[in-house]
Formats: structure tokens, C-alpha cells, sequence
């Protein structure tokens, strides 16, 4: 969905994504239902904020997602720490950071 596109605005589409996941956790085993109804939830926290810099609303979805999963591992101690000047140069970040 593109923003100005259709009768749907983006905040609606963000909201009809994550009710499409609420309702599809349902239809998983049932001990992975109360996982899918966190990320159902985690898509909509951040989505105002990513209505400026989103194209669409299922990469807000995305966006609000990750930056939720980000913070857990920061505070759980399991994302590494890389200098914000360096960056994989192969898209992979390499081992000195993971051990």
C-alpha cells in the first residue's frame, strides 16, 4: 500500500497488518500463539513515528518491529557493540563483534 493510494490510510494499514497477524497466530501450534500476538503488538508501536520516513505501511510494520527486537537484545546484552563508523563490508557483521 502506498500512502495517497486508495481509500486506506497508512495508519489504517498499519493497524490492518498487525490485526491480520493477531488473527493468523491463532492457526499456529499453541505454545508459538502468544509469540505471534507480541510481534502483532510490536507492529504498531512504533508506526507513528515511522509514517515520515516509510513508504509504505508494511515497511513501518517492519521498522517498529525491529527497533523493538534491537532494544531487547541491547538490554539483554545480546546485540554487539560496533562503532557507529564501521560497517560489514560483505552485509555480515563480522566475528570480532560477536565474541
Amino acid at each position: 500500500m502506498n500512502v495517497g493510494c486508495g481509500n486506506e490510510s497508512f495508519r489504517q494499514g498499519v493497524n490492518n497488518i498487525a490485526d491480520r497477524w493477531s488473527r493468523s497466530s491463532r492457526y499456529l501450534r499453541k505454545e508459538d500463539q502468544k509469540y505471534a500476538e507480541k510481534l502483532a503488538k510490536l507492529a504498531k508501536m512504533h508506526s507513528g513515528e515511522s509514517f515520515f520516513g516509510c513508504v509504505d505501511a508494511f515497511e513501518a510494520v517492519l521498522f517498529s518491529v525491529l527497533i523493538e527486537m534491537i532494544k531487547y537484545q541491547e538490554n539483554w546484552g545480546c546485540l554487539p557493540e560496533m562503532p557507529d563508523n564501521e560497517y560489514p563490508r560483505d552485509g555480515v557483521m563480522s566475528l570480532k563483534y560477536w565474541t
